[in-house]
């Protein structure tokens, strides 16, 4: 299947990333045949060099580049947080009206079956900023409670540390809805019965950066999937408040 593209050059190209999808193989999946990378040095016929990466769970705008050197140039852009980055998740409970997280996030260990721990004395900086663009009551019990709540977020990174999102939204006890690794699993057993919420709730919504050779601001803003526009909808519907 072909990859929405969103923009592209003779240096580089922006797409939509399809939920589900890794952006290459890794180490921890390394018998995996499909990625973003392999689909696009099909599509485009040439070979292509990630820039950053989305979870495999996660949709959105991702750049790749066709050169190694353009991808340095542009990766330092990532690391030095001069990319303007908007992301889109949907939130167990009723989060206030706007937020810094600032938690300082340590390494994951990659190897295979000790990835969920963390390294102790690798913790880095990472802030996250998040305001509340709706909230969603539904009539439906869940764990204890007699209600779901669900807010629907935009959010903003200052860094880019690994699932920094998620493990923000975790440590302040709002886990992304459809996290299997650190969710709710009251949550997601809910809308998983309900035939709802069948993939990660975080969608890399913007990108804005300075084009590495032509010095020229780019923008791109990926539409949203229909997995998570549908989602927002039926929680709209479903909403008793």
């Amino acid at each position: 299947m072909h990859l929405d593209i969103l923009y592209q050059d003779d240096h580089l190209v922006v797409i939509n990333k399809p939920s589900g999808l890794l952006v290459h193989r890794t180490q921890l999946a390394s018998q995996e045949t499909d990625a973003v990378v392999q689909r696009l040095n099909n599509q485009l016929g040439k070979w292509v060099y990630p820039v950053h990466r989305l979870d495999r769970g996660t949709s959105g705008a991702l750049v790749l580049t066709f050169c190694a050197e353009t991808a340095r140039h542009l990766s330092e852009q990532f690391s030095q947080a001069k990319v303007d980055k908007s992301y889109l998740c949907i939130v167990r409970g009723h989060p206030e009206d706007s937020g810094i997280i600032d938690y300082p996030l340590a390494k994951l260990n990659e190897n295979k079956g000790q990835s969920r721990f963390k390294i102790e004395g690798t913790e880095k900086e990472a802030i996250t900023n998040f305001s509340c663009l709706n909230r969603f009551t539904l009539n439906h019990p869940v764990s204890k409670y007699s209600t779901t709540r669900c807010a629907l977020l935009e959010v903003k990174t200052e860094q880019g540390r690994k699932h920094q999102i998620r493990r923000h939204f975790k440590h302040i006890r709002f886990p992304l809805i459809g996290d299997t690794r650190y969710g709710c699993r009251h949550h997601n057993k809910l809308f998983r019965g309900l035939g709802r919420a069948q993939r990660l709730m975080l969608h890399a919504k913007s990108l804005s950066f300075i084009h590495p050779v032509s010095l020229n601001s780019i923008s791109c803003e990926a539409p949203l999937p229909v997995s998570f526009s549908d989602f927002i909808q039926y929680l709209a519907d479903e909403s008793i408040s």
